[in-house]
């Protein structure tokens, strides 16, 4: 067996002695035996493989008894069928594979013509099988970790987008280029090569699969076709090319992968000639079954009849009869091959175009060009496609001397050239590499060159941090005492602070005094908490720590899922400075005292409003606050309210006023709503009107809102690959496109949307809800059209 370059853990050899052979069952399994602390056997169709519909030949597989969940072993093995007698007489195979609970036997279907085994055959002079009896031996080697690579993780769409970026990242030059490009300056909201540099750098130091959301929003959620492919590298490659320039990696891309070829046209008729050089980044060949890379290039190069409907424009000439032909005036070191099958192609079946692991190029060149520089390329990768599971695989030699490792999305595994595609229905793309380039190109980056942390992975040394103001609860329309990602009012949303999770909290509060122009000792933080309510203030406590505990601390205390990694708080402001404050020495605490919020809903103008926090003494009454909110109202001292308390998930409660806090029980942060006691009359305009006329109703109103995730069928095509909005329940199909079109700034007319579940667009006449068209998902991919629909 070849040498693999892997270490061996273990290493066996079994024997079978298989004896009257033409009685065996059209099944059969032999006795298990033990190779690096596991059970085998071998699996034989003595008859040929049923399950493939071949009964010409004996299928022969090594098989993993008992298969577990967890199972993930690689071994190379070789399969030997031999005459007992005379062991020179006989046939062998060799393969490596990763055994898995899906895939826990492996080995050939066809082994060998079942009727060559009792004659002698193939230059031998006994047969294999004598006196209706053989040998099965099997010798293994069980590798240790055979890849050392990380896979992505899988999306529900753009299968191809996965084992693409796998095929581009092991390609070391082009990974180097790309960590030269200077992202800090990329501030775009749509920033492919942001993304993709992410991506490869995590691919380098990670230890589990990488996510590939970001990149997947900018090429658009719907699933690309396999014509997409090209389209889709082209697309990434511009980007890059752009981004590159002026830096180091300046010219990256056309070193890499642009070759030259030439044009000829040559009409018969009349004396008229046209040649035209152009470069090329790729090549794509229509091909049949049974073909061969080889008669790709002849059928490309060879000299094509353009007659009848396909004459040729001679400009002053008309149209001609002609001669054409194109020649390749140089390949480049990268060369993609892009394979579009016949329509007539049976994709039931393996299709069996052939491509070599190795391949001289230089007949394809033309004859006037220089001939000296080697145009022998080497196989490096190959995107391979699965009709059984429609997914899409890349096949690859990151190190071109050592074994095929096959990636599909977070399954990592070792490939065999000679079975590789056996499960699959051939081959999309080629990707051959020159021999005098491949140590360039496929060479270890050196670590130096790695970067140490990119822009985008900051935030594992960052804590996402928003302050919520009084202000900001004032301008706040909604649930709790701020929205944090108000689609509807973005400019109502709390400051954010990107901190230093090293920072200790007094120099945060020094960072907050400068930016509120506040001073220092007049700032009091508050936590908030899952259903954006206060839990409790920060104290000093916590001045000299660093802002991951005190993270930490208050999120491991209080049950804040949400809060990985970012913090929420309140800033109140105090009158006069704060006395040094120590944990159960607050000075509210010790006066019996809550900060309550308020909120006024005026029906006239359909809105609910901040007022601002207050401290109440909890064995108060409830109405001690209704002269301040009179105040702040400019309302008549004889004004009555309807007053509720609010909860999280829209629910509210009315309150009996003459209660005090501490019997209704309210806590730090509680939220009171209020609104002035309407007369009959009043209430019936309202209702007249169609408008809204009490808290209960505006709430319930306000639980009808949802957020509803926009995606770009075709990220890249559109300025705005992926954003929310607040929309209702109950509005109609025609208002959901009217507001999308006002976001987008583009014609309604002009906009087509699809549904994620189940997938189909939707009716631009359908009279349904936005919750009835949702059902089952939050998301619409939407599209627009050059023109209108």
């Amino acid at each position: 067996m070849p040498d693999l370059y892997h270490n061996v853990k273990d290493f066996q050899y079994h024997t079978w002695h298989v004896t009257d052979w033409k009685n065996l069952e059209k099944r059969l399994t032999g006795p298990e035996f033990k190779v690096g602390g596991w059970n085998w056997r071998l699996l034989i169709f003595p008859m040929g493989n049923y399950n493939y519909h071949d009964e010409d030949h004996v299928g022969i597989y090594l098989d993993f008894v008992d298969p577990y969940n967890d199972l993930h072993i690689t071994a190379q093995f070789a399969l030997i069928i031999w005459n007992q007698e005379e062991p020179t007489k006989f046939v062998s195979h060799d393969t490596y594979h990763t055994f898995t609970n899906q895939e826990f036997d492996w080995g050939f279907t066809e082994f060998y013509d079942k009727d060559k085994l009792f004659v002698p055959a193939d230059g031998r002079t006994r047969p294999i099988i004598e006196n209706d009896a053989c040998n099965i031996t099997v010798l293994i080697r069980i590798l240790e970790d055979p890849t050392g690579y990380i896979g992505l993780k899988s999306q529900r769409v753009n299968t191809f987008l996965n084992p693409v970026l796998q095929l581009l990242y092991h390609l070391k030059y082009l990974q180097k280029a790309l960590y030269h490009i200077p992202i800090e300056s990329d501030k775009s909201v749509k920033s492919i090569t942001s993304a993709l540099q992410r991506i490869f750098y995590q691919l380098n130091v990670s230890d589990t699969e990488v996510e590939t959301t970001e990149l997947t929003k900018f090429f658009g959620w719907d699933t690309f076709n396999m014509s997409d492919i090209r389209e889709f590298i082209q697309v990434l490659e511009d980007d890059l090319e752009n981004k590159m320039k002026n830096t180091k990696a300046d010219g990256t891309i056309n070193k890499l992968f642009v070759g030259t070829k030439k044009t000829y046209i040559k009409c018969v008729n009349v004396d008229y000639e046209y040649q035209c050089a152009e470069d090329y980044y790729d090549i794509q060949f229509t091909v049949k079954e049974d073909e061969t890379l080889d008669d790709s290039f002849m059928k490309f190069i060879q000299e094509e009849d353009l007659v009848g409907n396909n004459k040729y424009d001679a400009e002053r000439y008309g149209l001609q009869s002609a001669k054409k032909r194109v020649t390749f005036e140089s390949f480049p070191p990268v060369l993609r091959i892009y394979l579009n099958y016949d329509a007539e192609t049976d994709f039931t079946s393996d299709n069996h175009y052939g491509f070599p692991a190795e391949i001289d190029l230089q007949k394809y060149l033309s004859s006037e060009v220089d001939k000296s520089k080697s145009c022998r390329y080497l196989l490096y990768g190959v995107l391979v496609y699965n009709s059984s599971n429609k997914k899409y695989s890349a096949l690859v030699r990151p190190e071109i001397n050592r074994g095929w490792i096959k990636f599909n999305d977070d399954k990592v595994t070792l490939e065999s050239f000679g079975e590789m595609f056996r499960k699959h229905n051939g081959a999309y793309m080629l990707i051959y590499i020159c021999d005098s380039d491949v140590n360039e190109i496929l060479s270890p980056i050196p670590s130096e060159d790695i970067p140490k942390c990119l822009p985008e992975e900051e935030s594992d040394l960052h804590i996402q941090t928003w302050v919520v103001s009084e202000e900001i609860f004032k301008s706040h329309r909604g649930l709790g005492i701020a929205d944090f990602n108000n689609e509807q009012y973005p400019f109502y949303e709390p400051f954010q602070f990107k901190i230093s999770k090293e920072i200790t909290y007094s120099a945060f509060k020094m960072m907050i005094s400068v930016k509120f122009e506040i001073p220092i000792d007049q700032i009091k933080l508050w936590v908030i908490d899952n259903t954006i309510k206060l839990q409790e203030p920060i104290t000093d406590d916590f001045l000299d720590e660093s802002m991951e505990k005190v993270r930490t601390k208050l999120v491991n205390s209080h049950d804040l899922v949400n809060s990985y990694d970012e913090l929420k708080l309140y800033m109140e402001v105090l009158e006069k400075p704060m006395k040094k404050q120590l944990n159960h020495n607050d000075e509210s605490l010790q006066n019996n005292e809550i900060i309550i919020f308020l909120k006024y809903f005026n029906p006239d103008v359909q809105s609910l409003e901040g007022l601002g926090h207050l401290y109440v003494k909890k064995n108060s009454r409830i109405d001690s606050v209704f002269p301040i909110i009179r105040k702040k109202m400019k309302l008549s001292p004889k004004t009555l309210f309807d007053i509720y308390e609010e909860f999280a998930s829209y629910e509210i409660k009315n309150i009996i006023p003459e209660f005090t806090f501490q019997m209704a029980g309210m806590l730090n942060g509680s939220i009171i709503c209020v609104q002035k006691t309407l007369t009959n009359i009043e209430t019936q305009k309202l209702v007249d009107a169609g408008r809204i006329c009490n808290i209960a109703q505006f709430y319930e109103s306000l639980s009808m809102n949802i957020v509803v995730q926009f995606k770009s069928k075709f990220g890249y095509k559109d300025s705005i690959p992926e954003f929310n909005l607040v929309l209702n329940k109950n509005m109609t199909y025609e208002k959901v496109v009217r507001q999308i079109a006002i976001y987008l700034n583009t014609d309604p007319s002009r906009l087509r949307f699809t549904s994620e579940y189940p997938k189909k667009e939707i009716d631009a006449t359908t009279s349904q809800t936005l919750s009835e068209i949702l059902q089952s998902s939050t998301c619409l991919y939407y599209e627009i059209f050059d023109t209108k629909i």
